[in-house]
């Protein structure tokens, strides 16, 4: 006899093929048909962990700004330099959408029905908290004498989010997350030596 799985499971596993379908066909095609369908089960079984499809998205937004918020804590530490703790910040994040491809369009597709706008508002608060992390690092690096010249905190944050930005955009339009994460890392090393001050050594 198939054992029954449990209602933590059940609903991680809800989860899961929602963000999977939402990178498959877009978040504002995902119906609780279509993942009760990937799932083997009926729509009332969808209803059972999550009586309305907003109670999915908020559950999304839980895990996405649970992941972001620990992100953005790695640079409030002080284990490592202000340089290793942005690397590590920046790369914790290229992992989290590598993981979960759909966040860019969770973010920024058009939303007719309104029932994806209080998670894409919590997912851009924590975004918001983890730029403010960035310009944090950004000034210590100034306040140690290892930013360039003239180059502002907030603008080097700028730079960093613009980064990650590219990387996302060239995701959205090939589908592919292969290149996520090497070419993040090359190209973080490079925008980081080039924050450097001229003649210092990070």
């Amino acid at each position: 006899m198939m054992k029954r799985k449990s209602t933590d499971n059940r609903k991680a596993e809800i989860l899961t093929a929602t963000l999977d379908l939402a990178f498959e066909v877009g978040p504002d095609h995902v119906t609780t048909g279509r993942i009760a369908k990937r799932l083997g089960l009926t729509q009332p079984a969808i209803y059972k962990h999550f009586p309305k499809k907003e109670d999915i998205w908020g559950a999304v937004a839980d895990i996405i700004c649970k992941r972001i918020t620990r992100n953005a804590e790695i640079g409030k530490t002080q284990n490592g330099t202000p340089s290793d703790r942005l690397r590590r910040m920046i790369m914790s994040h290229l992992h989290l959408v590598a993981e979960y491809p759909a966040l860019p369009e969770i973010m920024v597709t058009r939303d007719p029905t309104g029932r994806l706008t209080e998670t894409r508002q919590r997912i851009l608060a924590a975004m918001f908290g983890f730029r403010d992390t960035l310009i944090a690092c950004c000034e210590e690096l100034r306040a140690a004498g290892q930013l360039r010249d003239g180059l502002r905190p907030e603008d080097s944050a700028t730079l960093l989010v613009g980064l990650i930005q590219s990387l996302v955009l060239r995701l959205i339009l090939t589908r592919d997350t292969g290149h996520l994460l090497d070419e993040g890392e090359r190209l973080l090393n490079l925008q980081l030596s080039l924050f450097d001050r001229e003649g210092h050594q990070p």
